[in-house]
Protein backbone atom coordinates (compact mmCIF):
# COMPACT_ATOMS: atom_id res chain seq x y z
CA UNK A 1 0.00 0.00 0.00
CA UNK A 2 1.37 3.84 -0.60
CA UNK A 3 2.22 5.34 2.65
CA UNK A 4 3.91 8.26 1.76
CA UNK A 5 4.16 10.51 -1.06
CA UNK A 6 6.41 13.55 -1.83
CA UNK A 7 6.03 16.11 -4.32
CA UNK A 8 8.58 19.21 -4.99
CA UNK A 9 8.56 21.36 -7.83
CA UNK A 10 5.87 19.92 -9.76
CA UNK A 11 3.38 21.82 -11.65
CA UNK A 12 1.40 23.77 -9.01
CA UNK A 13 3.04 22.35 -6.00
CA UNK A 14 6.05 23.76 -4.46
CA UNK A 15 6.55 21.61 -1.27
CA UNK A 16 4.07 18.73 -0.50
CA UNK A 17 4.44 15.54 1.40
CA UNK A 18 1.27 13.32 2.88
CA UNK A 19 1.23 10.10 4.84
CA UNK A 20 -1.82 7.37 3.65
CA UNK A 21 -3.49 4.60 5.60
CA UNK A 22 -4.84 1.78 4.86
CA UNK A 23 -9.15 1.73 4.10
CA UNK A 24 -10.89 4.04 2.01
CA UNK A 25 -9.18 7.09 1.31
CA UNK A 26 -11.22 10.01 0.27
CA UNK A 27 -9.87 13.25 -1.88
CA UNK A 28 -11.84 15.93 -2.91
CA UNK A 29 -12.05 19.43 -4.01
CA UNK A 30 -12.91 21.74 -6.28
CA UNK A 31 -12.79 21.67 -10.32
CA UNK A 32 -9.50 23.13 -11.06
CA UNK A 33 -8.09 23.07 -7.25
CA UNK A 34 -5.24 20.13 -8.58
CA UNK A 35 -6.46 16.68 -7.98
CA UNK A 36 -5.23 16.28 -11.58
CA UNK A 37 -1.83 17.24 -10.68
CA UNK A 38 -1.79 14.39 -7.77
CA UNK A 39 -2.63 11.74 -10.33
CA UNK A 40 -0.10 13.38 -12.66
CA UNK A 41 2.70 13.01 -10.46
CA UNK A 42 1.78 9.52 -9.15
CA UNK A 43 1.60 8.53 -12.89
CA UNK A 44 5.60 9.08 -12.92
CA UNK A 45 6.05 7.00 -10.23
CA UNK A 46 4.49 4.75 -12.04
CA UNK A 47 6.64 4.93 -15.04
CA UNK A 48 5.30 7.82 -17.07
CA UNK A 49 7.42 9.55 -19.65
CA UNK A 50 8.76 12.53 -18.05
CA UNK A 51 7.60 15.99 -19.06
CA UNK A 52 9.86 19.71 -18.58
CA UNK A 53 6.41 21.44 -18.73
CA UNK A 54 5.03 20.25 -16.00
CA UNK A 55 7.83 21.37 -13.48
CA UNK A 56 6.93 24.35 -11.34
CA UNK A 57 10.26 25.96 -11.91
CA UNK A 58 12.40 24.82 -14.38
CA UNK A 59 15.92 26.01 -13.27
CA UNK A 60 15.20 23.36 -10.11
CA UNK A 61 15.10 19.58 -10.02
CA UNK A 62 11.68 18.35 -9.75
CA UNK A 63 11.38 15.30 -7.33
CA UNK A 64 8.29 13.05 -6.51
CA UNK A 65 9.13 10.27 -4.23
CA UNK A 66 6.69 7.62 -3.33
CA UNK A 67 6.40 4.86 -0.44
CA UNK A 68 5.14 1.67 -0.48
CA UNK A 69 4.56 -0.80 1.78
CA UNK A 70 5.10 -4.84 0.01
CA UNK A 71 5.87 -6.70 2.72
CA UNK A 72 2.25 -8.51 1.74
CA UNK A 73 2.74 -8.40 -2.39
CA UNK A 74 5.16 -11.51 -2.90
CA UNK A 75 7.36 -9.50 -4.89
CA UNK A 76 10.27 -10.84 -4.15
CA UNK A 77 10.85 -12.49 -7.52
CA UNK A 78 10.06 -9.44 -9.52
CA UNK A 79 12.95 -7.67 -7.77
CA UNK A 80 15.22 -10.74 -8.57
CA UNK A 81 14.34 -10.66 -11.97
CA UNK A 82 14.72 -6.91 -12.04
CA UNK A 83 18.16 -7.38 -10.11
CA UNK A 84 16.91 -4.90 -7.54
CA UNK A 85 17.56 -4.98 -3.58
CA UNK A 86 13.92 -5.87 -2.01
CA UNK A 87 12.85 -3.87 1.06
CA UNK A 88 9.70 -4.06 2.73
CA UNK A 89 9.30 -0.59 2.47
CA UNK A 90 9.98 0.22 -0.87
CA UNK A 91 10.96 4.11 -2.14
CA UNK A 92 9.90 4.74 -5.03
CA UNK A 93 12.06 8.34 -6.53
CA UNK A 94 11.36 10.38 -9.58
CA UNK A 95 13.51 13.35 -10.49
CA UNK A 96 13.01 15.53 -13.90
CA UNK A 97 16.30 17.68 -14.48
CA UNK A 98 16.61 21.06 -15.76
CA UNK A 99 18.01 19.74 -18.71
CA UNK A 100 14.83 18.39 -19.42
CA UNK A 101 16.21 14.53 -18.73
CA UNK A 102 14.57 12.55 -15.87
CA UNK A 103 15.82 9.77 -13.52
CA UNK A 104 14.34 6.52 -11.66
CA UNK A 105 15.63 5.03 -8.60
CA UNK A 106 13.83 1.98 -6.99
CA UNK A 107 15.73 1.76 -3.20
CA UNK A 108 18.24 3.98 -4.51
CA UNK A 109 19.06 1.81 -7.36
CA UNK A 110 19.11 3.75 -10.91
CA UNK A 111 16.31 1.59 -13.06
CA UNK A 112 15.16 2.36 -16.55
CA UNK A 113 11.02 2.79 -17.39
CA UNK A 114 10.54 -0.64 -18.14
CA UNK A 115 11.67 -1.83 -14.79
CA UNK A 116 9.82 1.17 -12.91
CA UNK A 117 6.66 0.16 -15.02
CA UNK A 118 7.12 -3.49 -14.22
CA UNK A 119 6.64 -2.99 -10.66
CA UNK A 120 4.46 0.38 -10.74
CA UNK A 121 1.56 -1.87 -12.34
CA UNK A 122 2.03 -4.45 -9.04
CA UNK A 123 1.65 -1.24 -6.68
CA UNK A 124 -1.06 0.77 -8.10
CA UNK A 125 -3.95 1.12 -10.61
CA UNK A 126 -5.05 5.01 -11.34
CA UNK A 127 -8.49 3.77 -12.35
CA UNK A 128 -9.67 6.54 -14.91
CA UNK A 129 -12.10 7.05 -17.48
CA UNK A 130 -9.43 6.53 -19.45
CA UNK A 131 -8.78 3.21 -18.17
CA UNK A 132 -12.23 1.93 -18.44
CA UNK A 133 -11.55 1.23 -22.14
CA UNK A 134 -9.44 -1.73 -20.83
CA UNK A 135 -12.31 -3.77 -19.98
CA UNK A 136 -12.79 -4.25 -23.78
CA UNK A 137 -9.56 -5.84 -24.10
CA UNK A 138 -9.44 -9.32 -24.76
CA UNK A 139 -5.85 -9.53 -22.30
CA UNK A 140 -8.10 -7.96 -19.58
CA UNK A 141 -11.41 -9.90 -19.59
CA UNK A 142 -9.47 -13.28 -20.08
CA UNK A 143 -7.34 -12.36 -16.66
CA UNK A 144 -11.08 -11.58 -14.94
CA UNK A 145 -12.22 -15.05 -15.84
CA UNK A 146 -9.02 -16.83 -14.99
CA UNK A 147 -9.00 -14.99 -11.48
CA UNK A 148 -12.26 -16.70 -10.59
CA UNK A 149 -11.30 -20.26 -12.49
CA UNK A 150 -8.24 -20.31 -10.38
CA UNK A 151 -6.17 -20.75 -13.97
CA UNK A 152 -3.04 -19.16 -12.13
CA UNK A 153 -0.65 -21.92 -11.69
CA UNK A 154 -1.82 -23.54 -14.74
CA UNK A 155 -1.40 -20.88 -17.22
CA UNK A 156 1.77 -20.14 -15.55
CA UNK A 157 2.87 -24.22 -16.70
CA UNK A 158 1.14 -23.31 -19.45
CA UNK A 159 2.96 -20.12 -20.79
CA UNK A 160 6.64 -21.85 -19.75
CA UNK A 161 5.45 -25.39 -21.93
CA UNK A 162 4.37 -23.01 -25.02
CA UNK A 163 7.80 -21.02 -24.72
CA UNK A 164 9.91 -24.34 -24.93
CA UNK A 165 7.09 -25.16 -28.01
CA UNK A 166 7.66 -22.63 -29.45
CA UNK A 167 11.69 -23.04 -29.62
CA UNK A 168 10.93 -26.53 -30.44
CA UNK A 169 8.91 -25.70 -33.62
CA UNK A 170 11.67 -23.00 -34.48
CA UNK A 171 14.51 -25.50 -34.30
CA UNK A 172 12.22 -28.20 -36.01
CA UNK A 173 11.35 -25.85 -38.80
CA UNK A 174 15.12 -24.79 -38.71
CA UNK A 175 16.30 -28.65 -39.40
CA UNK A 176 13.40 -29.07 -42.54
CA UNK A 177 15.38 -25.74 -44.24
CA UNK A 178 18.81 -27.11 -43.09
CA UNK A 179 17.77 -30.74 -45.03
CA UNK A 180 16.45 -29.14 -48.28
CA UNK A 181 19.85 -26.88 -48.31
CA UNK A 182 22.12 -29.70 -47.11
CA UNK A 183 20.66 -32.09 -49.74
CA UNK A 184 21.50 -29.42 -52.33
CA UNK A 185 25.45 -29.65 -51.31
CA UNK A 186 25.71 -33.13 -50.29
CA UNK A 187 27.33 -34.13 -53.55
CA UNK A 188 29.90 -31.70 -53.51
CA UNK A 189 30.32 -31.94 -50.24
CA UNK A 190 30.89 -35.83 -50.58
CA UNK A 191 33.61 -34.98 -53.23
CA UNK A 192 35.43 -32.28 -51.33
CA UNK A 193 35.47 -34.95 -48.08
CA UNK A 194 36.59 -37.74 -50.20
CA UNK A 195 39.75 -35.86 -51.82
CA UNK A 196 40.64 -34.85 -47.95
CA UNK A 197 40.18 -38.24 -46.98
CA UNK A 198 41.94 -39.95 -49.53
CA UNK A 199 45.24 -37.31 -48.71
CA UNK A 200 45.59 -38.97 -45.00
CA UNK A 201 46.65 -35.81 -43.66
CA UNK A 202 48.75 -35.79 -40.69
CA UNK A 203 49.36 -32.21 -39.09
CA UNK A 204 53.15 -31.51 -39.39
CA UNK A 205 53.93 -34.01 -42.07
CA UNK A 206 54.19 -31.25 -44.79
CA UNK A 207 57.70 -30.30 -43.43
CA UNK A 208 58.79 -33.84 -43.62
CA UNK A 209 57.76 -34.39 -46.95
CA UNK A 210 59.91 -31.19 -47.57
CA UNK A 211 63.27 -32.52 -46.20
CA UNK A 212 62.73 -36.00 -47.21
CA UNK A 213 62.80 -35.04 -50.96
CA UNK A 214 65.70 -32.34 -50.58
CA UNK A 215 67.49 -35.26 -49.46
CA UNK A 216 66.25 -37.55 -52.04
CA UNK A 217 66.64 -35.20 -54.71
CA UNK A 218 70.40 -34.28 -54.06
CA UNK A 219 71.48 -37.77 -52.91
CA UNK A 220 74.36 -37.58 -55.26
CA UNK A 221 76.11 -34.20 -53.73
CA UNK A 222 75.07 -35.03 -50.38
CA UNK A 223 76.82 -38.19 -50.28
CA UNK A 224 79.98 -36.72 -52.10
CA UNK A 225 80.10 -33.57 -49.38
CA UNK A 226 79.94 -36.65 -46.89
CA UNK A 227 82.59 -38.28 -47.97
CA UNK A 228 85.07 -35.24 -48.30
CA UNK A 229 84.36 -34.22 -44.76
CA UNK A 230 85.25 -37.91 -43.84
CA UNK A 231 88.12 -37.26 -45.82
CA UNK A 232 88.93 -34.26 -44.35
CA UNK A 233 88.15 -35.39 -40.68
CA UNK A 234 90.15 -39.00 -40.17
CA UNK A 235 93.10 -39.24 -43.05
CA UNK A 236 96.09 -40.02 -42.05
CA UNK A 237 97.66 -37.32 -44.60
CA UNK A 238 95.40 -34.67 -43.95
CA UNK A 239 92.69 -35.33 -41.48
CA UNK A 240 91.90 -32.96 -38.49
CA UNK A 241 91.21 -35.62 -35.79
CA UNK A 242 94.61 -37.55 -36.41
CA UNK A 243 96.60 -34.09 -35.50
CA UNK A 244 94.49 -32.99 -33.29
CA UNK A 245 95.21 -36.28 -30.80
CA UNK A 246 98.74 -35.65 -31.62
CA UNK A 247 98.39 -32.41 -29.83
CA UNK A 248 96.32 -33.11 -27.03
CA UNK A 249 99.16 -36.38 -26.43
CA UNK A 250 102.04 -33.46 -26.37
CA UNK A 251 99.75 -31.36 -24.15
CA UNK A 252 99.43 -33.84 -21.57
CA UNK A 253 102.43 -34.10 -20.76
CA UNK A 254 102.53 -30.40 -19.54
CA UNK A 255 99.17 -30.86 -18.00
CA UNK A 256 100.74 -31.41 -14.88
CA UNK A 257 103.54 -28.19 -14.99
CA UNK A 258 100.94 -25.58 -14.15
CA UNK A 259 96.98 -25.15 -14.51
CA UNK A 260 97.37 -23.09 -17.51
CA UNK A 261 98.66 -25.89 -19.32
CA UNK A 262 96.04 -28.08 -17.88
CA UNK A 263 93.17 -26.01 -19.07
CA UNK A 264 94.57 -25.96 -22.74
CA UNK A 265 94.87 -29.74 -22.57
CA UNK A 266 91.44 -29.63 -21.48
CA UNK A 267 89.71 -27.54 -23.95
CA UNK A 268 91.47 -30.08 -26.66
CA UNK A 269 90.33 -32.53 -25.15
CA UNK A 270 86.64 -31.47 -25.56
CA UNK A 271 87.52 -30.88 -29.29
CA UNK A 272 88.60 -34.13 -29.81
CA UNK A 273 85.68 -35.96 -28.21
CA UNK A 274 83.59 -33.75 -30.40
CA UNK A 275 84.87 -34.17 -33.65
CA UNK A 276 85.02 -38.02 -32.88
CA UNK A 277 81.50 -37.53 -32.36
CA UNK A 278 80.76 -35.67 -35.61
CA UNK A 279 83.15 -37.96 -37.06
CA UNK A 280 80.47 -41.13 -36.03
CA UNK A 281 77.41 -39.03 -36.83
CA UNK A 282 78.68 -38.57 -40.96
CA UNK A 283 79.50 -41.66 -40.94
CA UNK A 284 76.07 -43.02 -40.01
CA UNK A 285 74.48 -40.54 -42.34
CA UNK A 286 76.99 -41.88 -45.17
CA UNK A 287 75.19 -45.57 -44.56
CA UNK A 288 71.90 -44.16 -44.26
CA UNK A 289 71.94 -42.85 -47.84
CA UNK A 290 70.37 -44.70 -49.90
CA UNK A 291 69.16 -43.57 -53.66
CA UNK A 292 65.21 -44.40 -53.60
CA UNK A 293 63.49 -43.04 -57.44
CA UNK A 294 60.54 -44.32 -56.43
CA UNK A 295 60.23 -42.74 -52.54
CA UNK A 296 60.97 -39.81 -54.42
CA UNK A 297 58.56 -39.68 -56.71
CA UNK A 298 56.27 -41.15 -53.76
CA UNK A 299 57.00 -38.02 -51.99
CA UNK A 300 56.92 -35.59 -54.77
CA UNK A 301 53.55 -36.78 -55.59
CA UNK A 302 52.21 -36.39 -52.21
CA UNK A 303 53.60 -32.91 -51.97
CA UNK A 304 51.93 -31.72 -55.37
CA UNK A 305 48.50 -33.48 -53.31
CA UNK A 306 49.15 -31.55 -50.68
CA UNK A 307 49.95 -28.06 -52.37
CA UNK A 308 46.79 -28.14 -54.49
CA UNK A 309 44.87 -28.78 -51.90
CA UNK A 310 45.72 -25.95 -49.94
CA UNK A 311 46.04 -24.00 -52.62
CA UNK A 312 42.32 -24.97 -53.27
CA UNK A 313 40.83 -24.29 -50.04
CA UNK A 314 43.21 -21.48 -49.17
CA UNK A 315 44.64 -22.44 -46.31
CA UNK A 316 48.11 -22.17 -45.31
CA UNK A 317 49.06 -25.30 -43.41
CA UNK A 318 47.77 -28.87 -43.35
CA UNK A 319 46.57 -28.23 -39.90
CA UNK A 320 43.68 -26.25 -41.76
CA UNK A 321 42.90 -28.64 -44.26
CA UNK A 322 42.17 -31.35 -41.19
CA UNK A 323 39.83 -28.56 -39.82
CA UNK A 324 37.93 -28.16 -42.98
CA UNK A 325 37.69 -32.10 -43.44
CA UNK A 326 36.45 -32.78 -40.11
CA UNK A 327 33.90 -29.39 -40.52
CA UNK A 328 32.52 -31.62 -43.97
CA UNK A 329 32.80 -34.70 -42.43
CA UNK A 330 30.34 -33.19 -39.82
CA UNK A 331 28.20 -31.79 -42.40
CA UNK A 332 27.60 -34.76 -44.16
CA UNK A 333 27.56 -36.76 -40.92
CA UNK A 334 24.53 -34.41 -39.72
CA UNK A 335 22.94 -34.67 -43.49
CA UNK A 336 22.91 -38.28 -43.53
CA UNK A 337 21.40 -38.39 -40.09
CA UNK A 338 19.18 -35.49 -40.44
CA UNK A 339 15.74 -37.54 -41.04
CA UNK A 340 16.72 -39.52 -37.66
CA UNK A 341 17.07 -35.77 -36.07
CA UNK A 342 14.28 -34.74 -37.49
CA UNK A 343 11.82 -37.47 -36.92
CA UNK A 344 12.95 -37.12 -32.99
CA UNK A 345 12.46 -33.62 -32.85
CA UNK A 346 8.76 -33.91 -34.59
CA UNK A 347 8.42 -36.48 -31.63
CA UNK A 348 9.53 -34.02 -29.17
CA UNK A 349 7.01 -31.24 -30.86
CA UNK A 350 3.99 -33.63 -30.55
CA UNK A 351 4.96 -34.73 -27.22
CA UNK A 352 4.69 -31.07 -26.28
CA UNK A 353 1.85 -30.52 -28.51
CA UNK A 354 -0.25 -33.15 -26.50
CA UNK A 355 0.84 -31.59 -22.85
CA UNK A 356 -0.08 -27.85 -24.41
CA UNK A 357 -3.02 -29.43 -25.41
CA UNK A 358 -3.93 -31.10 -22.32
CA UNK A 359 -3.51 -28.02 -20.02
CA UNK A 360 -5.65 -25.66 -22.36
CA UNK A 361 -8.79 -27.99 -22.29
CA UNK A 362 -8.03 -27.82 -18.25
CA UNK A 363 -8.28 -23.86 -18.63
CA UNK A 364 -10.99 -23.80 -21.06
CA UNK A 365 -13.25 -26.29 -18.15
CA UNK A 366 -11.96 -24.27 -15.62
CA UNK A 367 -13.25 -21.03 -17.33
CA UNK A 368 -16.46 -22.67 -18.74
CA UNK A 369 -16.92 -23.72 -14.97
CA UNK A 370 -16.05 -19.69 -14.19
CA UNK A 371 -18.36 -17.78 -16.38
CA UNK A 372 -22.06 -18.45 -14.99
CA UNK A 373 -20.30 -17.44 -11.35
CA UNK A 374 -18.75 -13.92 -12.98
CA UNK A 375 -22.28 -13.39 -14.80
CA UNK A 376 -24.18 -13.36 -11.75
CA UNK A 377 -21.89 -11.78 -9.51
CA UNK A 378 -21.99 -8.84 -12.19
CA UNK A 379 -25.17 -8.60 -12.92
CA UNK A 380 -26.31 -8.31 -9.76
CA UNK A 381 -23.42 -5.36 -8.29
CA UNK A 382 -24.85 -3.96 -11.49
CA UNK A 383 -28.21 -3.83 -10.49
CA UNK A 384 -27.45 -2.44 -6.87
CA UNK A 385 -25.34 0.43 -9.07
CA UNK A 386 -28.57 1.31 -11.54
CA UNK A 387 -28.52 -1.19 -13.71
CA UNK A 388 -31.27 -3.40 -13.45
CA UNK A 389 -31.64 -4.60 -16.82
CA UNK A 390 -27.59 -4.68 -17.63
CA UNK A 391 -26.73 -8.52 -19.22
CA UNK A 392 -23.54 -10.59 -20.23
CA UNK A 393 -23.09 -12.93 -22.69
CA UNK A 394 -19.29 -14.49 -22.28
CA UNK A 395 -18.28 -17.33 -25.20
CA UNK A 396 -15.62 -19.66 -25.34
CA UNK A 397 -14.57 -20.55 -28.79
CA UNK A 398 -12.34 -22.92 -29.42
CA UNK A 399 -9.30 -22.23 -31.13
CA UNK A 400 -7.02 -24.22 -33.34
CA UNK A 401 -3.96 -21.99 -32.40
CA UNK A 402 -1.88 -22.07 -29.09
CA UNK A 403 -2.32 -18.58 -27.80
CA UNK A 404 -0.34 -16.92 -24.89
CA UNK A 405 -3.54 -17.89 -22.30
CA UNK A 406 -4.89 -21.39 -23.60
CA UNK A 407 -6.50 -22.23 -26.93
CA UNK A 408 -9.74 -20.24 -26.33
CA UNK A 409 -11.04 -16.96 -28.56
CA UNK A 410 -13.19 -14.89 -26.03
CA UNK A 411 -16.80 -13.32 -26.84
CA UNK A 412 -17.73 -10.92 -24.09
CA UNK A 413 -21.39 -9.53 -24.44
CA UNK A 414 -23.14 -6.64 -23.36
CA UNK A 415 -26.56 -5.24 -23.12
CA UNK A 416 -27.91 -2.70 -21.04
CA UNK A 417 -31.59 -2.88 -21.70
CA UNK A 418 -33.79 -5.51 -21.00
CA UNK A 419 -35.01 -6.62 -24.58
CA UNK A 420 -31.70 -5.33 -26.38
CA UNK A 421 -29.31 -7.19 -28.20
CA UNK A 422 -26.02 -8.00 -27.29
CA UNK A 423 -22.96 -6.58 -28.43
CA UNK A 424 -19.32 -5.90 -27.74
CA UNK A 425 -18.69 -3.86 -24.39
CA UNK A 426 -16.95 -0.78 -26.58
CA UNK A 427 -20.29 -0.40 -28.62
CA UNK A 428 -22.89 -1.24 -26.33
CA UNK A 429 -21.81 0.64 -23.28
CA UNK A 430 -21.52 4.20 -22.48
CA UNK A 431 -19.26 5.83 -20.45
CA UNK A 432 -20.38 6.02 -17.28
CA UNK A 433 -21.77 2.26 -17.77
CA UNK A 434 -18.24 1.25 -18.73
CA UNK A 435 -17.20 2.87 -15.03
CA UNK A 436 -19.32 1.05 -13.06
CA UNK A 437 -18.55 -2.44 -14.93
CA UNK A 438 -15.10 -2.09 -14.37
CA UNK A 439 -16.13 -0.71 -10.70
CA UNK A 440 -17.94 -4.11 -10.31
CA UNK A 441 -15.21 -6.33 -11.58
CA UNK A 442 -12.54 -4.82 -9.14
CA UNK A 443 -14.94 -5.56 -6.35
CA UNK A 444 -15.11 -8.82 -7.64
CA UNK A 445 -11.63 -9.37 -8.04
CA UNK A 446 -11.11 -8.55 -4.63
CA UNK A 447 -12.10 -11.72 -3.37
CA UNK A 448 -9.87 -13.74 -5.84
CA UNK A 449 -6.71 -12.24 -6.09
CA UNK A 450 -4.25 -9.54 -4.52
CA UNK A 451 -5.11 -6.29 -5.93
CA UNK A 452 -2.36 -3.54 -5.61
CA UNK A 453 -3.80 0.29 -4.18
CA UNK A 454 -6.53 1.03 -6.52
CA UNK A 455 -7.36 5.03 -7.15
CA UNK A 456 -10.64 5.60 -8.79
CA UNK A 457 -10.99 9.11 -10.30
CA UNK A 458 -14.07 10.89 -10.32
CA UNK A 459 -15.73 6.80 -10.82
CA UNK A 460 -19.10 8.14 -9.62
CA UNK A 461 -19.00 11.34 -12.99
CA UNK A 462 -23.46 11.04 -13.88
CA UNK A 463 -24.22 9.06 -11.20
CA UNK A 464 -27.55 9.88 -8.85
CA UNK A 465 -27.06 10.50 -4.76
CA UNK A 466 -28.60 7.05 -4.20
CA UNK A 467 -26.64 5.08 -6.91
CA UNK A 468 -23.19 6.65 -5.78
CA UNK A 469 -24.11 5.83 -2.23
CA UNK A 470 -24.27 1.84 -3.37
CA UNK A 471 -20.88 2.50 -5.27
CA UNK A 472 -19.60 4.17 -2.00
CA UNK A 473 -20.46 1.44 -0.40
CA UNK A 474 -18.68 -1.34 -2.99
CA UNK A 475 -15.59 0.24 -2.66
CA UNK A 476 -15.67 0.73 1.24
CA UNK A 477 -15.98 -3.34 0.95
CA UNK A 478 -13.48 -3.50 -1.17
CA UNK A 479 -11.16 -1.59 1.35
CA UNK A 480 -11.46 -3.87 3.69
CA UNK A 481 -8.76 -6.29 1.78
CA UNK A 482 -6.66 -3.71 -0.16
CA UNK A 483 -6.01 0.29 0.36
CA UNK A 484 -8.60 2.40 -2.25
CA UNK A 485 -8.69 5.93 -3.26
CA UNK A 486 -11.26 7.30 -4.79
CA UNK A 487 -11.58 11.66 -6.12
CA UNK A 488 -15.17 12.22 -6.34
CA UNK A 489 -17.50 15.41 -5.84
CA UNK A 490 -20.12 13.56 -4.52
CA UNK A 491 -20.54 13.57 -0.93
CA UNK A 492 -22.16 10.48 -0.02
CA UNK A 493 -19.15 8.99 -1.06
CA UNK A 494 -16.79 11.11 -0.02
CA UNK A 495 -19.06 10.35 3.92
CA UNK A 496 -18.05 6.81 3.21
CA UNK A 497 -14.05 7.36 3.48
CA UNK A 498 -12.09 6.17 6.80
CA UNK A 499 -9.53 9.41 5.85
CA UNK A 500 -10.46 12.13 3.74
CA UNK A 501 -8.04 14.73 1.90
CA UNK A 502 -9.08 18.29 0.32
CA UNK A 503 -7.25 19.51 -2.22
CA UNK A 504 -7.06 23.31 -2.75
CA UNK A 505 -5.44 26.16 -4.01
CA UNK A 506 -4.11 29.12 -1.71
CA UNK A 507 -1.98 32.33 -3.14
CA UNK A 508 1.53 32.70 -1.46
CA UNK A 509 3.66 35.52 -2.18
CA UNK A 510 1.27 36.04 -5.09
CA UNK A 511 1.83 32.52 -6.43
CA UNK A 512 -0.50 30.24 -6.33
CA UNK A 513 -0.17 26.45 -5.16
CA UNK A 514 -2.08 23.61 -4.70
CA UNK A 515 -2.26 21.90 -1.17
CA UNK A 516 -3.44 18.73 0.27
CA UNK A 517 -5.04 18.71 3.76
CA UNK A 518 -6.06 15.92 5.76
CA UNK A 519 -9.32 16.74 7.36
CA UNK A 520 -10.64 16.47 11.01
CA UNK A 521 -14.13 15.62 11.89
CA UNK A 522 -15.10 18.90 11.72
CA UNK A 523 -13.31 20.13 8.66
CA UNK A 524 -14.88 17.07 7.11
CA UNK A 525 -18.47 18.28 8.46
CA UNK A 526 -17.59 21.64 6.54
CA UNK A 527 -16.28 20.15 3.58
CA UNK A 528 -18.93 17.37 3.09
CA UNK A 529 -21.77 20.48 3.47
CA UNK A 530 -20.13 22.38 1.11
CA UNK A 531 -20.45 19.57 -1.50
CA UNK A 532 -24.37 19.47 -0.82
CA UNK A 533 -25.00 23.10 -0.88
CA UNK A 534 -22.12 25.25 -1.40
CA UNK A 535 -19.79 27.66 -0.24
CA UNK A 536 -22.92 29.35 1.88
CA UNK A 537 -23.51 26.50 4.03
CA UNK A 538 -26.64 26.13 5.41
CA UNK A 539 -27.91 24.64 8.96
CA UNK A 540 -29.47 20.99 7.38
CA UNK A 541 -26.73 21.11 4.81
CA UNK A 542 -24.59 21.17 8.05
CA UNK A 543 -26.79 18.21 9.71
CA UNK A 544 -27.43 16.45 6.39
CA UNK A 545 -23.17 15.75 6.76
CA UNK A 546 -23.23 14.54 9.83
CA UNK A 547 -25.88 12.18 9.28
CA UNK A 548 -24.07 11.16 6.35
CA UNK A 549 -20.81 10.76 8.21
CA UNK A 550 -22.41 9.23 10.82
Amino acid sequence: MLTTLSIKNYALIDSLQVDFNSGLTIITGETGAGKSILLGGLSLILGKRADLSSVKNPSKKCIIEATFDIANYKLKGLFKAEDLDYEPQTIIRREILPSGKSRAFINDTPVNLDSLQALGEKLLDIHSQHQTLQLTNDNFQFQVIDALAGNGNLLQNYSLQLGKYKALKYEFKNLQNQKIEAAKELDYNLFLLKELEEANLVDGEMELLEEEYETLNNIEEISERLAATHELLNSQEIGVIPHLTEAKNQLSKLADFSANYNSVFERITSCVIELDDVFTVIEELQESLEADPNRLNTVNLKLQVLHNLMQKHTTSDISELIQIRDALSEKVSITENLDSVIAQKESEVSSLENELNALAVKVSENRIKAIPGLIGQLEELLSILGMPNARFKVELVPSNTFLNNGKDDLKFLFSANKGGQFNELKKAASGGELSRIMLAIKSILTNYTQLPTIMFDEIDTGVSGEISNKMASIMQQMSKTMQVFTITHLPQIAAKGDTHYKVFKEDVDDVTQTQLKRLNQDERIVEIAQMLGGINMSDSAIEHAKQLLN
